[in-house]
């Protein structure tokens, strides 16, 4: 664990905790909010287990960017260690070769707190209910 991270002790403060992760640029720290059975849902809807490829998707479609992504929460629902976390997620502005970045989308998240008390990811959703291209 990072001591310029911590990881969050509060379902409502793993946002926070990845919105400052983002912003450091590595993505190493911002993988320390996966926890190692963790997966991620990419857009086309394939289910990504391997955390190297999850790694390398997160720097290609948003650290590289060097934007910074804006969030509201709309909803934490918690019960025992588990919680669903919903979030409207937004990066806009020129990225480093100059051109428009316009991403965004409403996240359907789910985190669970470890033995050690923190909340991590299990699932991250970025794209919640969007509809998927076909593969």
């Amino acid at each position: 664990m990072s001591d310029s991270f911590p990881l969050p002790t509060k379902p409502e403060g793993v946002i926070p905790s990845l919105l400052e992760r983002f912003k450091s640029g590595r993505v190493d720290a911002v993988m320390e909010l996966f926890a190692p059975e963790a997966v991620s849902v990419a857009n086309d809807g394939r289910t990504v287990t391997d955390h190297a490829e999850i790694a390398a998707q997160l720097q290609r479609d948003i650290i590289s960017s060097g934007l910074p992504v804006k969030t509201n929460v709309r909803h934490v629902f918690v019960g025992g260690d588990t919680a669903q976390i919903v979030v409207d997620w937004s990066i806009d502005g020129k990225g480093p070769d100059g051109k428009d970045v316009h991403l965004g989308g409403t996240a359907s998240d789910i985190v669970r707190r470890g033995a050690d008390g923190f909340w991590r990811y299990i699932i991250d959703n970025a794209q919640g209910t969007a509809v998927r291209k076909p593969g």
